[in-house]
């Protein structure tokens, strides 16, 4: 085995820095450096790996298509350098820092709000902040280091270095204006549903596409809410989680239950153990056992 590069997690955050940055300029100001400064540790890096890392675009430099394996290393080493500084902090100072937690919709407001408020109460010195959105971006906010964990729909491919634990399994039915019985498999639909780029709209697409149906989109959005009214409205039918058709002042009325789709929580992997994290991890595994 050679000997490994002398890779400084400075440089990795600078080349992280500049590739989320829309200029070089904000780059440096965003991990507190002169641009020159900045240059000067670029170069050293890509010296360092020995591989290409930026090339020219007219006069600006811009990332070296060689270069994305090394920044997908650069995010994960200052993510986790980032995980172990947090701890590190919080070993010292007990309950003070802050956690961030990401949950789709449903697990915040349905299945997890009793316990997320147990916790804060438990903590009233740790500043809380929970962010709601669909499972990518809550997943690529993690991977990024933006969220501590999340609760979301699981993953149908991997995201680097994102550890899953499963917490249960959720029913999805068919609902369509006015209920009833629903027919031949070919006659499905129009459709309301999830965007495409949805966890749960891919799992819904394959199930009905396995049983014949045409999946004929004719709106999307990723509010339940709103793909619930359009039912109600008579614009299409959809696919929807039981707990958020069959709930409100509208509820629907179900017709078959079309397939299940797994929640999970979701952390970065060996990230230095955080204890805040460690405890809303367990209080939220206790409470699926029950659902």
């Amino acid at each position: 085995m050679g000997a490994l590069p002398d890779l400084s997690i400075r440089q990795l955050e600078y080349l992280v820095a500049v590739a989320d940055a829309p200029t070089w300029a904000v780059a440096a100001e965003n991990v507190g450096v002169s641009p020159s400064a900045l240059s000067q540790g670029l170069s050293e890096l890509e010296r360092r790996v020995g591989v290409p890392l930026f090339g020219k675009e007219g006069r600006r430099r811009i990332l070296h298509p060689s270069a994305n394996i090394v920044l997908d290393h650069a995010r994960q080493v200052v993510s986790l350098t980032g995980d172990l500084s947090k701890w590190a902090q919080r070993t010292k100072a007990a309950d003070e820092g802050s956690i961030r937690v990401g949950m789709i919709d449903i697990a915040a407001t349905n299945h997890f709000p009793s316990e997320m408020q147990y916790f804060r109460s438990q903590h009233p010195d740790l500043s809380f902040h929970l962010r709601v959105e669909p499972s990518r971006p809550l997943l690529e906010m993690l991977s990024t280091g933006e969220l501590d964990l999340t609760v979301c729909v699981e993953p149908i491919q991997e995201f680097p270095g994102i550890t899953t634990v499963r917490l249960f399994e959720e029913k999805l039915a068919i609902y369509r204006p006015e209920g009833g019985k629903l027919g031949n498999p070919r006659n499905w639909g129009p459709w309301v549903l999830f965007p495409e780029d949805s966890h749960t709209r891919r799992i819904i697409s394959d199930a009905l596409i396995e049983r014949g149906a045409p999946v004929d989109v004719v709106a999307d959005s990723p509010q339940p809410e709103v793909l619930r009214e359009m039912v109600n409205l008579g614009l299409g039918w959809t696919v929807l989680p039981t707990h958020q058709a069959e709930s409100g002042d509208r509820p629907l009325i179900p017709s078959k239950i079309l397939a299940k789709r797994t929640l999970v929580l979701a952390f970065r992997s060996n990230a230095a153990t955080d204890p805040a994290v460690l405890a809303l991890s367990s209080a939220l595994q206790d409470k699926a056992r029950t659902l």
